[in-house]
């Protein structure tokens, strides 16, 4: 059996293989609400009744203010649950896992309302300048980050995923090119983690389930964060209970990248032979034969999916194809799949 197709084991939820659609913001909600859509629910349907192993949702917004945009989803208030379970159990019923992705976009946001951020330092002259997060308000991040993490766990998801990435807010936190804070979040890389340290613990009281957290492995500027920040902060991770790192790159400032297929892999690669925890695969992986390698060069424990996924739901079923291997379809599909 090929490596993409086993399973795998994350706590108590197990995977029937390797394959995970990686959250991609939609910008699809109605009315600026959060809620879950029609649209919603046949995108991330149609990709586990194609075999994805772990269905991911968009970056989640813990706050309104911390939407990446006015469209997205949320999971701020009580009244985003009962859409969130109805989508899960559609996930369900296809044997596939569910993750939602929390996120707060920080000085990213694109929205009317106030932004907020770690230093009032914009992003570029598009955006507009955030405001400098006080201490309190720092707390009732930390906060609403745990109450979606209960709300999480009502609408039934299997895996929590933390948006450490792509210039985000926990992003913001974890850059020196973002974070010139002098109190105890800011300044030396200690400091710069204790607000991603702090949302962990805060979320594990509310969630017994399997926490990922993806990152930014390279910030493309040399006055930012070194691999050697980034082995740090995997080793902090992984004493906090951390179960995988999903290595993504860039975002935090404006660059230019030089994006080719498998471009993030070798940072991914080094974590995971540096820190010894699970990571998790992401960036121009189209092909099957492009998977099995990375996993069976053991460079990385699941593979991400986005834009493969985006012009094929059962993208899977084309890769098993690729490597001769059988994949169980849905009942109604076997006479098209067999």
């Amino acid at each position: 059996m090929s490596k993409l197709f086993s399973q795998a084991q994350f706590g108590d939820v197990t995977l029937k293989n390797r394959i995970t659609m990686s959250p991609m913001c939609m910008y699809s909600c109605f009315d600026e609400d959060g809620k879950i859509t029609p649209f919603h629910m046949t995108h991330y349907i149609s990709r586990a009744a194609g075999q994805v192993g772990l269905v991911f949702t968009e970056a989640t917004a813990v706050q309104p203010e911390g939407r990446i945009s006015a469209q997205d989803l949320g999971i701020w208030n009580d009244a985003h649950v009962e859409g969130l379970k109805n989508l899960n159990e559609q996930i369900h019923a296809y044997d596939a896992k569910s993750g939602i992705q929390l996120g707060h976009a920080g000085r990213k946001a694109d929205l009317e309302s106030t932004i907020y951020a770690p230093s009032a330092i914009a992003f570029n002259e598009n955006y507009k300048e955030p405001k400098e997060m006080t201490t309190d308000a720092i707390k009732e991040t930390i906060s609403a980050f745990k109450n979606g993490a209960r709300r999480a766990k009502e609408a039934g998801f299997d895996i929590i995923e933390l948006h450490g990435a792509h210039g985000y807010l926990i992003n913001q936190f974890l850059s020196p090119l973002t974070n010139v804070r002098t109190d105890s979040y800011g300044g030396s890389k200690e400091n710069r983690y204790r607000f991603l340290s702090e949302i962990i613990e805060s979320v594990k009281t509310e969630w017994d389930g399997p926490i990922f957290v993806r990152i930014s492995t390279d910030e493309y500027n040399e006055n930012g964060n070194t691999l050697d920040d980034f082995y740090f902060y995997a080793k902090e991770m992984k004493k906090q209970g951390i179960d995988l790192i999903d290595c993504s790159s860039g975002g935090v400032v404006p660059a230019k990248i030089s994006a080719y297929p498998g471009y993030q892999i070798p940072r991914c690669e080094a974590i995971k032979k540096e820190v010894s925890i699970a990571t998790g695969a992401i960036g121009l992986i189209t092909t099957g034969i492009q998977a099995e390698e990375i996993l069976q060069n053991d460079r990385a424990d699941l593979i991400f999916v986005a834009r493969a996924l985006l012009r094929n739901p059962y993208w899977p079923k084309q890769v098993a194809d690729e490597l001769g291997e059988p994949i169980e379809p849905p009942t109604q599909y076997k006479r098209g799949w067999h």
